[in-house]
């Protein structure tokens, strides 16, 4: 049994993500981790709520409640969304835990005792509107790469060089929008980055199976310009966590918190902590998945990710583990995604643009999503949401291959031979043809899976479900049955353990789904088909199943339209 820890990008807090945020990190870590849990292996899926700097302080103010009031709420209502959507986390924490500002604190004093730290008179951006020193983020302006005018002051989401407010023409303040700034000094510690260069571009060569996306990025941070530059972790700023030194104080960094940035990566590590404390285990416990001191050297640690989100993961948190000098668990594959983008423009929450997660679950189930999103995952480029593509797979794919195979099986059966498995016939020459396609076909599929590979997966599902609908089509039991009632049983008997195969392979997709099929064929055998003619005989004869209702749903005309009209694209805040 292998050992996987996996970990998905962790969400802001201030608000509901759209399905843009939901594809690119959380949607592909649940399908890596269910495939895993699938095939017997152990997994530690974790992830949280990224609740410290100016976007939770802005939310909170704009709610009308205290930030730590405002975070609690949205933690659980980002928790129920992502319960919603099937997510399966193992625990779902949060960055303002008290494991998270132990932890940060700890990592912060030895990167100084390693000398990885310098303390910087830094010149920060203050906004006399809003009478407060402006984070990097809240500085807006035009990007003096591309051109992007609403490039942020710590990095522009268009081409994704890294900034600074003062690189940006025409900055204002992203809370205000007043121009009326000026360049202030303050006193900030910096992570000395730089002095990492060499190891961290030694250990990104390493990673020979890492998409394209992702070392091309990190390569670009490394080696552009001046090279890797050192990053500031500390903010003037109320909420977040107080700046120390392991448990000492810090002189001179009095009132001031460290950068979400520094922080929030750290929480990877700290939600096993929480999921300990959580289910009355010890450390022990999670340390065998983070320290390979105590067991966690034979772990595959897996991050799935947003393209935005690539530099801090390959660089930054890296070269906070790397200058620790502890033994840590670093990331074995780092799988980035591109952008979804939403009907001729861009998701965007600060704009309030596209479908977001909750207004999602209100339309159609989850598994309607998620199998629409996964199967058109932005992997090697940005792919594009539409109404009529989203109908278009959902009707062909979901209803017209899979409903209506498991339909047309169950109700067949259930008219000629009654509600069980029908006894009688043989397999024969179409029967061990099929079974020697779904065999090469579900290695395929796993090799996919295994490989992250989630567009090509999502094409061999589809496939191995096509495969059973023309296996039908071809020996037409419903004809069979006219001439030869025994030889349509052995075909029934094949149709109806597909049903529970299909569940069973179709489970990291569309798991209530699965759910669904296993419970209408009366079965909670959801072993992995490593020998498929076996498992097309899981189902024995006289076994009892029930007909389940209509999979799935096809969408109308007159819906896709009301839907298009209901989400043009902005949200009313």
């Amino acid at each position: 049994m292998a050992r996987f820890l996996i970990t998905s990008a962790i969400p802001y807090i201030n608000g509901i993500k759209h399905l843009g945020n939901l594809v690119g990190s959380q949607l592909p870590a649940d399908l890596y981790a269910r495939y895993q849990r699938a095939r017997g292996n152990e997994v530690m899926f974790l992830c949280a709520t990224d609740e410290h700097g100016t976007p939770a302080e802005l939310a909170a103010a704009k709610a009308g409640k205290p930030v730590a009031e405002y975070c609690a709420e949205m933690h659980e209502v980002q928790a129920g969304i992502a319960k919603g959507f099937g997510l399966s986390f193992d625990h779902f924490g949060r960055s303002s835990s008290p494991q998270n500002h132990a932890l940060t604190q700890h990592f912060a004093g030895k990167l100084a005792e390693a000398g990885l730290i310098r303390e910087v008179e830094d010149r920060q951006v203050y906004s006399h509107a809003d009478k407060r020193f402006l984070p990097d983020r809240y500085v807006e302006g035009t990007c003096p790469n591309c051109g992007y005018d609403k490039a942020r002051g710590d990095q522009c989401e268009n081409c994704t060089k890294q900034l600074d407010p003062t690189d940006l023409i025409e900055p204002r303040s992203a809370i205000s929008g007043s121009t009326d700034l000026e360049v202030r000094a303050t006193k900030h510690l910096y992570l000395c980055q730089s002095q990492l260069k060499d190891e961290l571009d030694a250990w990104i060569d390493s990673k020979t199976d890492w998409p394209v996306l992702t070392t091309s990025i990190a390569k670009k941070w490394l080696h552009d310009g001046d090279g890797l530059q050192d990053r500031g972790i500390t903010r003037d700023l109320d909420w977040g966590i107080p700046v120390k030194k392991g448990d000492q104080d810090w002189p001179g960094m009095e009132g001031k918190v460290f950068y979400v940035w520094f922080d929030a990566p750290i929480e990877y590590i700290a939600a096993a902590g929480e999921w300990a404390e959580a289910n009355g285990k010890s450390d022990a416990e999670w340390e065998r998945w983070w320290r390979t001191d105590k067991g966690a050297e034979d772990v595959k640690y897996v991050q799935f990710m947003g393209k935005d989100n690539v530099p801090f993961h390959t660089l930054s948190f890296p070269a906070t583990i790397l200058g620790s000098g502890e033994p840590w668990k670093m990331v074995d594959h780092l799988k980035s995604f591109n952008y979804l983008n939403y009907d001729g423009g861009q998701f965007s929450t600060s704009q309030g643009r596209g479908v977001f997660m909750d207004q999602a679950l209100e339309i159609l189930p989850a598994d309607y999503w998620r199998w629409w999103l996964l199967s058109h995952a932005p992997e090697s480029s940005d792919s594009e949401f539409t109404w009529e593509n989203f109908q278009q797979s959902v009707n062909k794919d979901l209803a017209d291959v899979l409903g209506n195979f498991v339909s047309r099986i169950t109700k067949f059966c259930r008219s000629k031979y009654g509600e069980e498995v029908p006894a009688g016939g043989s397999y024969g020459e179409a029967e061990q043809t099929l079974i020697e396609e779904l065999t090469t076909r579900i290695r395929a599929y796993e090799d996919h899976m295994a490989a992250m590979e989630v567009r090509k997966s999502a094409q061999e599902l589809r496939a191995i479900w096509v495969a059973g609908n023309e296996y039908l089509q071809s020996v037409a039991p419903w004809s069979t049955f006219k001439t030869d009632p025994e030889q349509a049983a052995a075909q029934v008997r094949l149709g109806l353990n597909l049903i529970r195969l299909y569940a069973v392979l179709s489970s990291p997709f569309i798991p209530t789904a699965k759910d669904t099929l296993l419970a209408a064929m009366q079965t909670e055998d959801d072993s992995w088909p490593t020998d498929v003619a076996a498992a097309l005989d899981a189902l024995p004869v006289g076994h009892a199943f029930t007909v389940p209702e209509v999979l799935f749903a096809k969408i109308s005309d007159e819906q896709r339209e009301d839907w298009q009209s209901r989400f043009s694209g902005i949200r009313e805040s």
